[in-house]
C-alpha cells in the first residue's frame, strides 16, 4: 500500500512539474504517459514497443513521406545508396525457392573462387536455403557480413549430382547504378539510371565518355521507374547538363529558409540533342532533374506523368540505429513548380492508391484525361513553353501505356517468376552450345529465336502453378513473353546492358525518343526553337 501511495504522489509530482514549465509540456505530457504505463500498468509492457508506436503513430498525422525506421530498416536503407556493401558479389533471383546465381561481379569474392553464372546456391553454413520458402532478406543476411569473415556456400552446377562447396571470404561489393549504357544508333547514346546513389554521378561521367568515344553526339537518359536518391547527386546530374548559373531548384519550408542549387560550368552535356524518359514511377530526384531540364527547355521529356514526390526529407539519427525521416521542406522547379502532388495530412491510404485512381481515371491512357486548371501553368525560362504544376512533371510527348499486350494471363506468369525460370532452365541445359554459337552480342541479338518449344514450357509451368491456359490472352502477349525471354537469356550471357538493348525494342517511350532525337526539325518544335 505505502508503494502505490509514494508512486502517486511521484506522478502526482510530475504534474505539478509540468503545469509549471508550459513551454515543454507537450514533450513532458508524453514522458510522463510513458513513465505511467512502465510503473503504473497493470500488465508488463515493452516500452521500446511502446515509444516506436507512439513516434510512429504521430509521423501517421503529418505527411505521406515522414517516416520512422528501426536500426535494421535504416541499414538496409542506406546501403544501396551510399554505392557499396559487404557481401559475396553475386546477383540472383528466387526460381521455386531456390537462390539462382544470375550474375558474378567481376573482380568480386565469388568470382575467385570461381562460382558461375546458373549455379543454384542450396545450402549456406551447412544450413539449408533452397526449397524451404526462406524470405529473400533472410537469405540476403546469411551471404553478406563483415570484409573479411569466411562464408561456406554448397551449389548445385548443371546436371551434376553432387554438390560443389565454396569457401568465399567476404569483401566490399560495388552497388551499381547503372543499369545500361550502350549506343542506339550512329550518332545516340542511351544511359539508363535505377537511382541517385552516391556513385551515381561518377557512373554517369564514365558512361558518357566511353560513349562519346563511340560517336555519341545525342543521349537519351531514361529515369523510368527511378524512385529518387539523394538530392546532391540529382543536382549533380542535371549540372552536366545544363550551363553556368542557371536554378537546377531550390527548397523551402515554413521552418526552412529558401536555399537554391545552381548549376556549374563544368556540364559535360551541356550541347547536343536531350531526350529524358519517365513514367508514373519516377520520383523525387528524377523529378528534380526532369524538371530542371524542362524549365530550361534544354531537352525534351517524353513518358507519362512522373510521380510527384517533392518533399524534403532530413533524418534524425535515434541512440539506438533507429531514425526518423522527418519532411521539412519542399522541392520547387527553377519556374517556381511544387513537386510535390497534393496531399491531405492523416490520409495516408488515399495518397498511395493514387497510381490506381490516375489508372482507372484513364490518365495512364489518354493525355486527354489530364486536366490542368490556369493556376497551374507556367512558362518555361527559354523559349516560354507551357508547363504544368500541381505535382509530379507532365512530360512534351505522352505515351500511353500498352494495354494490348498486357494481359492477365501475362501478368501472373511473370508474377509467378515462370517467364523467368523457362529462360533460366534452358540456360542451365545449353549453357556452352550457347556461348559457342553466339560469341558476341551482336550475333545473339541478329539470330537467336524463342522457338515453340519454350513457349509450351511456359505453358506446362504455368499449369503445374495453377495459372490455367487462357489461348487468347496467350496469343496477345505471345511476342511480348518471347522478347521477354530473349532478353532474360542475353542478360545472363552477357550483361544487364544487353537486356535492355533487347526489351527496348518493345518499349514506346524508347521509340518514340530514338524518332525524335533524330528528327531535328520535330526536337527543335517541340522546345519552341
Amino acid at each position: 500500500m505505502r508503494k502505490i501511495v509514494l508512486s502517486c504522489l511521484l506522478v502526482w509530482g510530475m504534474s505539478l512539474s509540468l503545469l509549471a514549465q508550459p513551454a515543454n509540456i507537450d514533450a513532458r505530457k508524453l514522458q510522463l504517459a510513458l513513465f505511467a504505463i512502465s510503473n503504473l500498468y497493470v500488465d508488463s509492457t515493452d516500452e521500446t514497443k511502446l515509444v516506436e508506436d507512439a513516434i510512429v503513430g504521430m509521423l501517421d498525422k503529418l505527411d505521406p513521406h515522414s517516416t520512422y525506421m528501426d536500426p535494421e530498416e535504416t541499414k538496409e536503407m542506406n546501403e544501396p545508396l551510399q554505392g557499396n556493401f559487404d557481401g559475396i558479389g553475386i546477383q540472383f533471383n528466387m526460381l521455386t525457392d531456390t537462390v539462382y546465381v544470375i550474375q558474378v561481379i567481376p573482380g568480386g569474392p565469388s568470382e575467385k573462387v570461381g562460382l558461375m553464372a546458373g549455379d543454384r546456391i542450396i545450402e549456406v553454413e551447412d544450413t539449408l536455403i533452397a526449397g524451404v520458402k526462406m524470405k529473400t532478406t533472410d537469405i540476403m543476411k546469411r551471404l553478406r557480413g563483415p570484409k573479411g569473415t569466411e562464408v561456406r556456400v554448397k551449389v548445385k552446377r548443371g546436371d551434376n549430382p553432387n554438390l560443389l562447396e565454396f569457401r568465399i571470404i567476404r569483401g566490399k561489393i560495388p552497388v551499381y547504378s547503372l543499369d545500361a549504357a550502350y549506343m542506339a544508333d550512329k550518332h545516340t547514346g542511351y544511359i539508363k539510371l535505377n537511382r541517385f546513389a552516391a556513385s551515381s554521378a561518377n557512373e554517369f561521367r564514365e558512361a558518357l565518355e566511353k560513349l562519346r568515344k563511340k560517336g555519341l553526339k545525342n543521349l537519351i537518359l531514361d529515369l523510368q521507374g527511378n524512385g529518387g536518391g539523394y538530392l546532391n547527386i540529382a543536382i549533380e546530374l542535371a549540372d552536366e547538363f545544363l550551363e553556368k548559373q542557371r536554378l537546377i531548384v531550390y527548397t523551402k519550408g515554413s521552418k526552412q529558409a529558401r536555399e537554391e542549387a545552381r548549376s556549374s560550368s563544368r556540364g559535360q552535356f551541356e550541347e547536343g540533342r536531350l531526350v529524358i524518359l519517365v513514367d508514373e514511377s519516377s520520383a523525387s530526384a528524377s523529378e528534380i532533374v526532369t524538371g530542371a531540364v524542362q524549365d530550361w527547355d534544354r531537352g525534351v521529356v517524353i513518358g507519362r506523368r512522373t510521380f510527384g514526390k517533392g518533399l524534403v526529407q532530413k533524418p534524425i539519427p535515434l541512440p539506438d540505429g533507429s531514425m526518423i525521416r522527418l519532411t521539412v521542406s519542399r522541392y520547387y522547379t527553377p519556374t517556381g513548380r511544387c513537386i510535390q502532388k497534393p496531399y491531405e495530412q492523416g490520409n495516408l491510404e488515399a495518397y498511395r492508391h493514387d497510381l490506381i485512381d490516375r489508372y482507372n481515371r484513364g490518365e495512364l491512357m489518354t493525355a486527354d484525361s489530364i486536366h490542368f486548371p490556369d493556376s497551374m501553368k507556367y512558362q518555361t525560362l527559354v523559349t516560354h513553353r507551357t508547363v504544368y504544376g500541381g505535382g509530379g512533371i507532365m512530360p512534351d510527348v505522352f505515351i500511353p501505356v500498352d494495354t494490348t499486350r498486357y494481359t492477365d494471363y501475362h501478368r501472373k506468369l511473370v508474377a509467378s517468376g515462370i517467364v523467368n525460370r523457362v529462360a533460366m532452365n534452358y540456360i542451365d541445359r545449353h549453357r556452352v552450345e550457347l556461348k559457342a554459337a553466339y560469341p558476341t552480342f551482336a550475333a545473339y541479338k541478329q539470330s537467336f529465336v524463342v522457338d515453340e518449344s519454350f513457349l509450351q514450357e511456359l505453358i506446362q509451368l504455368g499449369e503445374q502453378e495453377q495459372i490455367p491456359y487462357e489461348e487468347t490472352e496467350f496469343s496477345r502477349s505471345k511476342s511480348l513473353i518471347a522478347l521477354q525471354i530473349k532478353a532474360l537469356i542475353a542478360r545472363d550471357l552477357f550483361d544487364m546492358a544487353q537486356y535492355f538493348q533487347i526489351i527496348n525494342e518493345d518499349n514506346p517511350s524508347y521509340l518514340k525518343a530514338l524518332e525524335i532525337i533524330n528528327d531535328k526539325e520535330t526536337y527543335n518544335r517541340l522546345l519552341k526553337r
